[in-house]
């Protein structure tokens, strides 16, 4: 039998050695967190998140700081580990620990005995930084501000965009994330067929700019004003000069939404329309042209554009021009209608 740290000789291979070495020493399988950590470097995300946090510990007898506690939850989930529990097993791993700002990765330096030779903190611990707001005990001393939290997480996205840019397009997004489980919150949601949550999402390009956890129980407009005048003025502080185009499907066709974008200096929007009869009779005619383009051209898809005033019986305060494109691909004729 083999000692532990002898190794297992095989035949040479001409004038080089071959051997297996199972002494290991200290391996990780997360390597990418290095890489994590270099993009957090440079975004300085955790450090100006750690500014919304309260600390209210004893700093006698910290071991973990509330930027080595975001890094490592953070880090986690973007390795895949979204379970606190999964923690139990990380807060062994030292590349991990090198990657949160561990000066000590091995965790041989920790105040308390019983501690040492674990480096990162426990699912325990991670778990009152994200309780903290909602519990009232000794245990629970590191809350945080949301109104500060959101702020921040905003102004990382619009530092993204570009300074002297002539136009911004916000893209406004309702996600349906489906539950399994009984979630608090959760409702059934008719379009996806199931219980989810529906989050409101903003981006501009490739940029987010904002997520906003919300419940089904709403349409996909809820809470869209409050956001857009965050968002916006926001964009304002970075591109003082860039006008601001609010775009979204029929969900965001609001009164509120449309009238709070026409009272602002330089915002406009372009917002899908839910068909109904009176839109498509006013569409009639350039559906009719695109039919008879398709017939006489022979292309396999044709489009014609129809601009009239519109306004509702009653959920509309003014007229509005609309946009309405009429499709003709084969064998299906259909239309796409927007507010501008």
């Amino acid at each position: 039998m083999l000692a532990a740290n002898q190794p297992f000789l095989f035949d040479d291979l001409g004038p080089r050695k071959v051997q297996a070495d199972f002494s290991g020493g200290t391996l990780s399988s997360d390597a990418g967190a290095l890489l994590l950590r270099q993009v957090d470097a440079n975004l300085g995300l955790c450090v100006e998140l750690a500014h919304c946090f309260y600390d209210q510990r004893n700093p006698l007898w910290v071991d973990h700081l509330v930027e080595e506690i975001l890094r490592q939850r953070l880090f986690g989930t973007a390795l895949g580990y979204e379970d606190l529990n999964d923690h139990q097993r990380l807060r062994l791993d030292p590349l991990l620990a090198v990657a949160c700002g561990k000066t000590d990765p091995l965790g041989e330096q920790r105040l308390f005995p019983q501690h040492r030779g674990i480096a990162l903190a426990s699912p325990s611990t991670l778990n009152r930084l994200e309780l903290s707001n909602n519990k009232e005990t000794r245990c629970h001393k590191l809350p945080h501000d949301p109104a500060k939290v959101e702020a921040c997480l905003l102004k990382m996205g619009v530092r993204c965009l570009p300074k002297h840019a002539k136009e911004i397009v916000v893209d406004l997004d309702a996600m349906g994330h489906r539950l399994h489980g009984f979630q608090e919150g959760r409702h059934f949601n008719a379009y996806y067929d199931d219980y989810c949550y529906l989050p409101l999402y903003a981006f501009v390009g490739d940029f987010p700019l904002w997520a906003q956890l919300r419940t089904a129980d709403h349409g996909a407009d809820y809470a869209a004003v409050p956001a857009l005048e965050k968002i916006v003025a926001a964009i304002r502080k970075r591109c003082r000069r860039a006008r601001i185009i609010v775009r979204g499907d029929s969900g965001f066709g609001r009164e509120e939404i449309m009238a709070w974008c026409e009272g602002q200096p330089g915002v406009y929007y372009c917002l899908g329309l839910a068909k109904n009869s009176v839109l498509i009779d006013k569409l009639g005619p350039a559906m009719a042209q695109a039919r008879a383009r398709h017939c006489l051209s022979g292309a396999s898809s044709v489009r014609e554009f129809a601009e009239f005033e519109y306004r509702t019986h009653e959920s509309w305060s003014r007229s509005r021009r609309v946009i309405g494109v009429a499709f003709q691909i084969v064998p299906w004729t259909f239309c796409q209608i927007s507010p501008c």
